[in-house]
């Protein structure tokens, strides 16, 4: 690949072995030797090896009659010889010839603890060393400590004036003192106003926009912000094509240290792939790993570098957490910030699309991430509140969070913000459309349930309500939840308020006060497992119904695929009279009597099971 290779695989006393080899035997033997084998040598007696190693020619056994078989046990790997990794160090540091060096070093598993598990792959249950294991030790590194105190196991410093200490304490104050330290500075922007970005809240009208569209129109108005336009760093592993980024292309420029080297196969169409030195969209190639690591050097930049980036990084949301989970939480333990942007979200929401994009479940991952604030939004102007408040959130006062949002690729009419709407948007849910019972009069009012929606469900909610009120006279809220992970945090963080403080009048979670026990049974339907809506589970009011995507699902088309994981708007309908027949609110016949009108199959197999 192109790098300075450093290998560090013998130690010294072996050189003098190699040298002597002139017909590359010693060499070859080397060669030949498995894992395995020189795993045992670690451990094995001199003489085992002498017989087994050296033993397979004459001449191999001719080149080591002159050391005893101690000496032979105590030929070390290169990664174990101190002079040859400084060796190693000092070439990689002092002789720069334009590439990066990559040093591979040899070791032993647990080397210098003799019997008590060098080269061993034993459990991590060993915690001690009895007396004999420590002597040797001991002897072995050259320790000054006496037979009397070695079973004490006590700790050796030498001398603050010995070379070893003199050096340690150089190198740290070289590196700026003894303890790691975040430099930071107060933040100095001043995040975009939500009534700049007024044209992302009216609405599409009739116009169908999918909310990724959404969300590159957003973020193409944010690059030409002038406070946090330059500031922006887009980064996409491979699909900007896919997200309808490609228009960003020209105004902005793809980085590339080298500029644009060749001619681009789309190099006649207008919004050609174009590199520029000082382009300032990241397009890594297909490397979610890479990515992430982009993302994580921008969003760490503002302590590193003292510098202010905010960097979005767009992906498959199928390709997010379940392949690089590992790098999301090391981000959050850097205190990274930015959005990730899982785009094509959702089980049911990619046509044509097989198991490998149908993400069902980066919701509940995202959960586990402690200072990661995660969305499902439907509609732009969601999109937008959520961002701009996230910039002023993380760069405007410094909070060490970061957003994970998911948007779809199902188009749809973009609806306007109702007024009052951005508080509940924040808090993770805000009812969008108010049920009626009707009459005054109790006999006769409609029965009612309150629906949860997210992401592109929730238009399968909208639509479910206008089959309960047609087909039978049940009313209906909708609430769209943006947010069970912040729904549930802000609960478990009332919770513990009110444990805390016995004596003041209890807190009461956003959820709890937001749902009515009057106004029936809660059914919550996402495009997740059912494991995301049950996040608020204990705080729904008279209990909660939840539908998801759990099981695996097949490349269909969305309809047939929402039937199938049962989220569809009919599938939503009979869970909502299923409640209220339990509540005895309907008749049970009524249900009997739905499942044949809404063309639901009681044999279908379960969808966990498929």
């Amino acid at each position: 690949a192109g790098w300075n290779v450093i290998k560090v695989i013998w130690g010294n006393e072996w050189d003098e072995l190699l040298a002597r080899d002139v017909h590359g035997l010693l060499a070859e033997r080397m060669e030949q030797a498995l894992d395995g084998d020189y795993q045992k040598y670690s451990v094995a007696p001199g003489s085992y090896t002498r017989s087994h190693f050296f033993g397979t020619h004459p001449e191999l056994l001719d080149l080591v009659k002159h050391l005893s078989d101690e000496q032979i046990r105590k030929l070390v790997r290169g990664g174990h010889d101190a002079s040859k990794v400084y060796a190693a160090y000092h070439a990689a540091t002092t002789q720069p010839n334009g590439r990066p060096t990559v040093i591979l070093a040899k070791t032993i598993k647990g080397y210098g603890l003799g019997e008590a598990g060098e080269g061993r792959n034993v459990t991590h249950q060993q915690k001690k060393l009895n007396e004999g294991e420590l002597k040797e030790f001991r002897s072995r590194f050259g320790i000054p400590i006496s037979d009397q105190k070695v079973s004490q196991a006590p700790f050796y410093r030498p001398p603050d004036d010995s070379k070893e200490i003199r050096y340690m304490v150089e190198r740290r104050e070289q590196l700026g003192g003894f303890l790691p330290q975040r430099s930071l500075r107060k933040p100095e922007i001043k995040a975009p106003r939500l009534e700049e970005f007024s044209a992302m809240l009216t609405g599409s009208g009739s116009r169908k926009e999918a909310s990724t569209m959404s969300y590159v129109r957003l973020l193409s108005k944010l690059m030409k912000h002038p406070e946090v336009g330059k500031l922006i760093v887009p980064i996409v592993p491979d699909e900007a094509r896919t997200f309808g980024m490609e228009s960003l292309f020209q105004a902005y420029g793809i980085y590339s240290h080298a500029g644009q080297r060749y001619e681009p196969v789309d190099s006649g169409t207008f919004l050609y792939y174009r590199e520029e030195k000082d382009g300032q969209i990241l397009e890594e190639g297909i490397t979610e790993a890479g990515s992430m690591a982009s993302f994580i050097a921008a969003g760490t930049a503002y302590s590193t570098h003292g510098i202010d980036t905010i960097p979005f990084f767009t992906f498959y949301s199928m390709f997010g957490f379940q392949r690089i989970g590992d790098l999301i939480w090391a981000a959050a333990d850097m205190r990274c910030k930015g959005f990730l942007i899982g785009g094509t979200a959702g089980r049911t929401t990619l046509a044509g699309e097989g198991l490998q994009h149908q993400d069902g479940h980066s919701h509940v991952l995202a959960s586990t991430v402690p200072n990661l604030l995660a969305y499902d939004p439907a509609y732009a102007y969601e999109i937008t509140v959520i961002i701009l408040d996230g910039i002023r959130r993380m760069y405007e006062l410094g909070e060490d969070i970061f957003y994970y949002l998911t948007v779809e690729n199902e188009k749809f009419p973009m609806q306007a913000m109702p007024k009052g709407a951005e508080e509940g948007i924040l808090k993770g849910m805000y009812r969008l459309r108010r049920g009626s019972r009707g009459s005054q009069a109790r006999s006769s009012r409609r029965p009612l349930v309150q629906l949860l929606g997210s992401g592109a469900i929730l238009l399968e909610t909208l639509r479910a309500r206008q089959i309960l009120s047609k087909r039978y006279r049940v009313a209906a809220d909708v609430w769209s939840v943006t947010s069970y992970k912040e729904l549930r945090r802000e609960a478990l963080a009332a919770d513990r308020w009110n444990r805390l403080h016995p004596g003041e009048p209890p807190r009461v979670p956003h959820v709890a006060r937001s749902l009515d026990p009057d106004r029936g049974p809660v059914i919550a339907a996402s495009d997740y497992m059912q494991l995301v809506p049950e996040m608020i589970a204990r705080w729904t009011p008279g209990g909660l119904t939840s539908l998801g995507t759990d099981g695996f699902g097949r490349s269909e088309t969305r309809a047939r695929l929402r039937r199938f994981f049962e989220v569809d708007a009919e599938s939503i309908v009979l869970a909502s009279l299923t409640e209220l027949a339990r509540r005895g609110e309907i008749k049970q016949t009524v249900l009997a009597k739905a499942i044949d009108d809404l063309g639901i199959d009681p044999s279908k197999a379960d969808p966990v099971e498929a």
